[in-house]
C-alpha cells in the first residue's frame, strides 16, 4: 500500500518580474479567484490576515487560513489547519528571479501526528495547482 502523498509543488517559468508576478498574485488573484480553480476567496493577502477560500477540489468546504509570511515581493506563506497542531496544511508561494523573468513555485506540505491519516482522503491536488500556476503566469505576462 502507497503512503498518502504529504505535499503537492508546481514551478513555472514566468516571462514578466518579481514585481509583476507579486502583484498579480496578491491584488490581481484575489480579485477574479476562479480562474486559478479557487470558487471563492474572502479576506485581504496582508501580513496575520485571516483568509476563507473555497477550492474546486472541494467545493464544499470552506478552509479557513492565516497568512503567515508576507515578503513583497518574493514570499507568502498561508497556514491552515485543525487546533493543537493535529494536522497543519502551509502553503507556500515564491517568486524569483531567473533571467529575463521570474520562477514561481508554489508548495503545499501537511504535518502534525494526524498527517497520515487525514491526507488519505485529499485529492490529488496536482492539477490544481498546474491550473494556478498557469494562470498567473498568463495573467502576470498580459501586461
Amino acid at each position: 500500500m502507497q503512503a498518502p502523498k504529504q505535499s503537492y509543488e508546481t514551478q513555472i517559468k514566468i516571462n514578466a518580474s518579481c514585481a509583476r508576478v507579486w502583484h498579480t498574485l496578491t491584488q490581481t488573484m484575489p480579485k477574479a479567484p476562479t480562474d486559478y480553480g479557487i470558487l471563492r476567496m474572502d479576506g485581504a493577502l496582508t501580513l496575520g490576515a485571516k483568509i476563507k477560500l473555497w477550492s474546486e477540489v472541494a467545493p464544499k468546504r470552506a478552509f479557513a487560513l492565516t497568512v503567515t509570511t508576507f515578503d513583497a515581493p518574493t514570499r507568502m506563506t498561508w497556514r491552515g489547519g485543525i487546533p493543537l497542531g493535529l494536522f497543519v496544511g502551509t502553503r507556500q508561494f515564491s517568486i524569483a528571479p531567473d533571467g529575463t523573468g521570474s520562477m514561481f513555485e508554489m508548495r503545499e506540505q501537511f504535518s502534525g501526528p494526524l498527517a497520515g491519516v487525514i491526507s488519505k482522503s485529499i485529492p490529488d491536488l496536482t492539477p490544481s495547482f498546474v491550473k494556478f500556476a498557469k494562470t498567473l503566469k498568463q495573467e502576470a505576462e498580459r501586461t
